[in-house]
This record gives C-alpha cells, sequence and structure tokens, in this order.
C-alpha cells in the first residue's frame, strides 16, 4: 500500500511506545550533524519537534526561525537564501497527535505547519556538510567525495 511519509511514521508508532523522543530521518540526504548534540537542543527546548536547520543551495523550502523556533514552515518555496528542513528530526511521542490519516499525511505539510503554528517545532542550526541524494548529479557528486576520502558524513 502506498503511503505518505507522515502516515509512514504513524505506523511505526506501535514500536516507540517505551521511547518519549526518538530520531527520524527521510534517509536521502548526508550530513554531518552530531546528534548527541541535537539529541540534548531538543531535551533541553521540551518542544514536540526538533528538525535540523540547513543553509543549501537555495532549491528548496525555507523556515523562518525566531530564537531557534520555527514560526514559520514552508516547503519548497521559491527562494533566494535561507534556513531549510534538513530532514534529521528528534520527535517526541506527541508527534502522533499531529498525524490524523492513516495514509495520505504529508509530514511536511500538515504536522510541521501545525507544530510550527502550536510553537511546538524548533530548529538545530547547522552550518556545517548538508547534501541531498535527490538526483544522479548529487549522487555523483557525493561518491566523488567518498573515492576522494574527504567524505565528512564518515
Amino acid at each position: 500500500m502506498k503511503t505518505q511519509s507522515g502516515s509512514r511514521l504513524l505506523r511505526v508508532k506501535k514500536y516507540l511506545e517505551s521511547d518519549e523522543n526518538f530520531f527520524m530521518t527521510y534517509g536521502d540526504g548526508l550530513s554531518n550533524i552530531n546528534i548527541n548534540k541535537l539529541m540534548n537542543f531538543h531535551t533541553n527546548n521540551k518542544k514536540t519537534a526538533t528538525l535540523s536547520a540547513v543553509r543549501p543551495i537555495p532549491r528548496f523550502g525555507h523556515l523562518t526561525i525566531k530564537k531557534n523556533l520555527v514560526v514559520k514552515f514552508k516547503e519548497k518555496d521559491i527562494l533566494s537564501e535561507g534556513w531549510i528542513n534538513g530532514g534529521f528530526f528528534v520527535l517526541n511521542k506527541k508527534i502522533f497527535n499531529y498525524i490524523d490519516d492513516k495514509d495520505n499525511c504529508i509530514f511536511e505539510r500538515e504536522p510541521l505547519v501545525k507544530l510550527a503554528d502550536d510553537k511546538q517545532l524548533m530548529a538545530f542550526k547547522h552550518s556545517n556538510f548538508w547534501h541531498p541524494m535527490d538526483t544522479l548529479r548529487d549522487k555523483n557528486y557525493l561518491n566523488s567525495l567518498i573515492i576522494k576520502g574527504n567524505a565528512p558524513w564518515i
């Protein structure tokens, strides 16, 4: 059965019952984000969700951030530069209150927008290496970093 990103997250809920907070990633990007610092940031801010905010080439959505609080989330908007969702998250189990469709919930739309509106979405700003793996060009670039022995995510 085909499902959207939020609905797939809902399907793992039963495996996370004993976990208060957990990591989630889309799996289509590479980064050298320090996950211990990411978890500590999330725990210290006591919000439902923390996303990694990164500054790549301006071809993705953007975040409006004030004092590390995401006040607006706009996925794949035309922009000239800014912070975007890097796809590495720490989520509290309260996240499941934001997902109400078993098949068609797109995580980047309703849940993240509502979390920002509710002031429950924090941004962990990561200014180091992050790169998507969306295209053959991305794949070739990332493979070239491995071949050169210069893969920052390893």
